[in-house]
């Protein structure tokens, strides 16, 4: 199924039904009076998070939800039906904006959670309401108010504990479907990832966590380059990002790495300052006197003074201390403050 992450929709809440201009006309009684009901509320217009949806690929073939209006009201002090909501499934992690002005309505993180974005209109009053000791007769109804309407844009991210940055190529896809079930596409030839991928990585004792592979970005991504930095937002959420270095002979893993955090910066400073781990992939390409020395080299060039994992994806080699370090970190840090990227 195709991966889409973003979307515009337009919801229109259901109007107020009408108030009713009526009298009561039965035998024998004279002069019975207003009776006229009132109508009915207008429905709203409401999105949900559902666990079971994983894009918003169905917002490409409809655009347009529109909510049940109020019925009118009706003699005999008869008040109108009101209308039915409207319920719209969207994934969870579901970013909800208002397409014109940009302003942010809502952040759906929870299955089962709902956000109302358009209300329904008013129901309108009948002609009974208007009765008084100087007004016997009234012959004024008032008319339902329009239910809101509104152009929206749907974002998104994915909830993932852990994200994988790197070039293309740097071993990002073939990480994720060693130490989980996920089975990203992976190849010899750059961008073989066209869109995110989640993986579930277990451990005994009912313990786990979420890793998100995207897309890999290219020196000028913020400029529109390669993929772009359109898939970076679903790392926006994670508490923990692993940036996997191509160390083989054949490229330039300094300059790569700084050229990725050039990327991110332009992106996100929130994003860029998160917690971020050095994972220098495809040491298996070395002996290891010579993988050893250029490792060090590659450190001292960066300065860095963060977490380092050597690993060889491909054969599994120093995967599994890395993800049991990923573990102890996301268990030590269970409550970090990971909001949308600005």
């Amino acid at each position: 199924m195709k991966f889409i992450d973003e979307a515009e929709i337009e919801v229109r809440a259901g109007d107020g039904g009408n108030g009713c201009i009526s009298f009561r006309r039965e035998k024998y009684i004279p002069m019975g009076g207003p009776d006229g009901g009132d109508g009915g509320d207008g429905g709203s217009v409401l999105l949900e998070a559902d666990g079971g949806i994983n894009t918003l690929i169905d917002f490409r073939h409809q655009r347009k939800f529109i909510a049940e209006r109020g019925d009118n009201g009706r003699g005999n002090n008869c008040r109108g039906r009101s209308g039915d909501n409207l319920i719209v499934k969207v994934p969870v992690g579901t970013i909800v904006h208002e397409a014109e002005t940009g302003e942010l309505l809502g952040d759906l993180v929870r299955a089962g959670q709902r956000l109302v974005v358009a209300r329904g209109g008013f129901h309108g009053l009948g002609n009974a309401r208007y009765k008084s000791a100087t007004n016997r007769a009234p012959r004024q109804s008032k008319p339902g108010t329009p239910g809101e309407r509104r152009r929206l844009r749907l974002e998104l991210t994915l909830l993932a504990d852990v994200g994988l940055l790197g070039m293309p190529n740097a071993g990002k896809s073939t990480l994720i479907s060693m130490v989980s079930s996920a089975r990203p596409k992976v190849a010899d030839y750059p961008f073989t990832t066209l869109h995110p991928n989640l993986g579930v990585v277990e451990f005994p004792s009912h313990r786990s966590f979420v890793m998100a592979d995207v897309p890999g970005l290219i020196k000028g991504a913020a400029q529109g380059a390669g993929l772009g930095i359109q898939f970076l937002r679903h790392l926006s959420r994670t508490r923990l990002l692993l940036h996997l270095v191509d160390v083989g002979p054949l490229g330039d893993p300094v300059e790569d790495v700084r050229a990725i955090l050039e990327e991110v910066r332009a992106f996100s400073s929130r994003l860029a300052e998160r917690e971020r781990w050095l994972v220098l992939n495809k040491i298996d390409l070395f002996p290891p006197e010579e993988r050893d020395e250029r490792c060090r080299a590659l450190l001292e060039a960066l300065g860095w003074k963060g977490p380092v994992y050597p690993i060889s994806a491909l054969h599994r080699a120093g995967t599994g201390e890395l993800v049991y370090a990923v573990l102890l970190y996301l268990e030590r840090h269970p409550l970090a403050e990971t909001g949308a990227a600005d």
